[in-house]
């Protein structure tokens, strides 16, 4: 878990009206109780991935990062608890964009590449852990310069953590989706 006082440590902090999502998690013990070994509980606050990039204490992103100009890289949303998968869906890698959307699980939805990048790097700060160490996964925003494309996120090792893009129709080892509980 990526709590509230976790996320204040690592990211500042916010203002009440901010906090006011956050008083209750949306999920119940059972749901938790049945996705500690596979998903992470996450208190996400409202930072864009190019604030996340300024605040981050190291040097965690690879440097091709996208234009700052981007509408997916400065997106803010709302603050929310998110739980969100360690590892790409079951079998979700060597296959097109629409058949991965099909074996998402039903209870479960493909989050923003902000909530993926959001939860990686927050989960590191917190624990050292790098998910997505080996793999890439798919994120439900699409390329602003392809629309036939994903933007994508993984391959969290030493040089930091990789934002791309690859398109719909490829299907590769390396890359599967990712999810995240509905609320």
């Amino acid at each position: 878990m990526f709590g509230t006082e976790e996320a204040i440590m690592y990211w500042g902090d916010f203002t009440i009206q901010q906090a006011a999502p956050l008083l209750k998690i949306p999920f119940s013990v059972t749901t938790l109780e049945k996705c500690k070994e596979t998903h992470i509980l996450v208190a996400v606050f409202q930072l864009s991935i190019n604030e996340i990039r300024d605040k981050a204490p190291l040097k965690l992103f690879y440097d091709r990062l996208w234009s700052n100009d981007e509408l997916f890289i400065n997106d803010r949303s709302n603050v929310s608890w998110e739980l969100v998968r360690k590892t790409p869906v079951d079998n979700s890698t060597n296959k097109t964009w629409e058949d991965q959307r099909m074996i998402v699980p039903e209870n479960e939805d493909i989050p923003t590449a902000r909530v993926m990048v959001y939860s990686i790097i927050s989960h590191y700060l917190a624990t050292g852990e790098r998910l997505f160490r080996s793999t890439h996964i798919r994120c439900s925003d699409a390329d602003p310069h392809e629309p036939r494309s994903r933007v994508y996120v993984g391959g969290f090792d030493k040089a930091g953590l990789d934002i791309l893009s690859i398109w719909d129709v490829l299907s590769l080892d390396d890359v599967g989706i990712s999810s995240a509980w509905k609320h």
